[in-house]
């Protein structure tokens, strides 16, 4: 007599494997946004230097000064021998410091030599804070704020970056070390008039001289100033006298020349409040 035996029960299967969603938070989204680019955050957008350029900076002049004066203390006895040559009197001194201590003294008298440029040159770097309704501009410690509703145009103009108003005037004029390309970006990531063919009213700058009919008497007071402010390297007088200019309605730049340009301002064509007449 035979029984059917029913055939034994293997494990129940699994269930299938549910992949999890794919990560889409801010900060993979970050993640995923080159570091070279302008970083946005809570809808504005950071732009300046990048970490890299800042590593190199700060790493590489030190570095720099102290192999430069280290290389100089090793040539300060060749230098000392040469009837010719100036400073005889500290290279001869030099020459004659012990070793190591003459090597110790050079190189970190040269690296904190390197660190003091390191800081001079960083204030150059141009640094811009962009939102869709102003930006905020900095460079040597000096911050500028300009309205997005008052600027109609924006563009580099040498080692310039400008912001021109409604009626031509310079909302801001900011000298300094910045890419053109990450902040030509920047501005119109919100939507501001960046102009890649350079400055609208380049070809109404005129050369200045003194006694120029179109000018005032006060005028050219503030621009004779200014070239003398300019000649002696006096920064911010010359800020101070552009600013002064400005509200007699004088635009002043520096040439390839280093020569003062200047233009009067004039409504742009379709602003807000000009009917172009």
């Amino acid at each position: 007599m035979s029984h059917d035996n029913p055939a034994p029960k293997g494990p129940a299967p699994a269930p299938p494997a549910t992949e999890p969603p794919a990560p889409n938070t801010p900060a993979s989204d970050a993640l995923a946004v080159s570091l070279s680019k302008p970083q946005p955050s809570d809808g504005r957008t950071t732009v300046g230097p990048t970490t890299g350029e800042r590593a190199v900076l700060w790493a590489g002049f030190p570095v720099l000064g102290a192999v430069a004066l280290w290389l100089l203390s090793r040539a300060a006895g060749w230098v000392a021998s040469l009837p010719w040559a100036p400073l005889q009197g500290p290279f001869k001194l030099v020459a004659s410091a012990p070793e190591p201590l003459l090597s110790i003294v050079a190189l970190v008298l040269g690296a904190l030599l390197g660190l003091g440029l390191a800081f001079v040159a960083d204030l150059e770097y141009v640094t811009a804070d962009i939102g869709p309704d102003q930006a905020v501009l900095t460079v040597d410690k000096v911050t500028r704020t300009v309205p997005r509703a008052s600027t109609a145009a924006v563009f580099q103009d040498g080692k310039h970056l400008v912001l021109l108003g409604h009626d031509s005037s310079e909302l801001a004029r900011l000298r300094g070390d910045f890419d053109a390309d990450r902040f030509a970006a920047a501005f119109e990531r919100h939507a501001y008039p960046w102009r890649a063919d350079g400055d609208p009213y380049a070809a109404d700058f005129r050369r200045w001289v003194t006694g120029q009919p179109d000018l005032s008497s006060g005028a050219h007071a503030l621009l004779k100033a200014r070239a003398h402010a300019l000649k002696k390297s006096e920064k911010k007088d010359a800020e101070q006298l552009r600013t002064e200019l400005a509200e007699l309605g004088v635009v002043v730049r520096e040439g390839k020349d280093k020569a003062q340009q200047w233009r009067l301002v004039r409504p742009t064509p379709g602003a807000p409040g000009n009917t172009g007449a």
